[in-house]
């Protein structure tokens, strides 16, 4: 298996369940070795009780991070929940009328709008599948479908342990027609070898290797010593012989121009 030397789904303390800053996640970068590190905290409602716009100023503001840090290309991002059945992401239904100071905005935008424009790329991901009870596979196939169709995401996240079934070849299709990359998660790998993620995990990347769908391996850090981690989702891959060159963050060089074919980031 060839080294990957790409993260693209970490966390800061912003994230309130996670511990390090961003600098030491740059600093564990550098020491490992590792090429690009996505910095995608949490966009979510499981953050804050408001959902005012100070309380995702964190995002707005990652414009004064150098783009070259110790070495290490560094992407903002964030990992947006996804909460609808249509692929709806956190934040598209909230408005927010006043800036960070308070002054009334002239243009009506959304708290989407306001705190993602200024990201690379987002991962979208279901963290509370309540919205899913009672749904078809069918319904849960167009939720990711949708979440893949917004031209702002780049990684669907985690699919295989949020609990929610889908038909994978029509999500992993829509993904490889449109360059978005389907995660295959360090942290996902976590339980018992037999539990039922690891079995959906499994599946998903088999047919990831034979529908030449790319993948974007990731820890999904939450302390800085674990960015770069990947010693089960390598084990999982060699066993199946999966394809080096679908592990699109495998290197800079691999990525930026499938970031660029996703349309999501262009020109780093």
């Amino acid at each position: 298996m060839c080294e990957i030397l790409g993260d693209l789904h970490t966390h800061t303390l912003y994230s309130r369940h996670a511990y390090s800053t961003i600098q030491e996640n740059v600093t564990a970068a550098a020491a490992r070795g590792i090429e690009v590190l996505g910095s995608a905290d949490h966009f979510s409602s499981m953050l804050f009780p408001s959902n005012d716009l100070r309380n995702f100023q964190f995002f707005a503001n990652q414009v004064i991070w150098p783009r070259t840090w110790d070495g290490v290309t560094v992407l903002r991002a964030a990992e947006a929940d996804i909460v609808t059945l249509k692929g709806g992401l956190f934040g598209q239904d909230i408005a927010v009328p006043e800036s960070i100071v308070g002054r009334p905005y002239k243009l009506d935008r959304s708290l989407f709008e306001r705190v993602t424009e200024n990201l690379d790329y987002l991962v979208a991901s279901v963290h509370n599948s309540d919205f899913t009870a009672g749904a078809t596979v069918a319904q849960t196939t167009e939720m990711y479908v949708g979440a893949l169709e917004n031209p702002r995401v780049f990684i669907l996240g985690h699919t295989g342990r949020s609990g929610v079934p889908y038909d994978i070849d029509t999500v992993l299709t829509c993904a490889r027609e449109r360059h978005k990359l389907i995660e295959i998660n360090e942290h996902s790998l976590a339980g018992r070898s037999g539990d039922p993620t690891h079995r959906t995990c499994r599946q998903i990347a088999e047919r990831c290797a034979e529908l030449g769908v790319g993948v974007c391996v990731n820890s999904d850090a939450h302390l800085a010593w674990q960015i770069g981690g990947y010693e089960r989702v390598t084990s999982l891959l060699e066993e199946i012989h999966f394809p080096e060159e679908l592990i699109m963050n495998r290197s800079r060089a691999a990525l930026l121009p499938e970031l660029d074919a996703a349309g999501v980031c262009q020109g780093l």
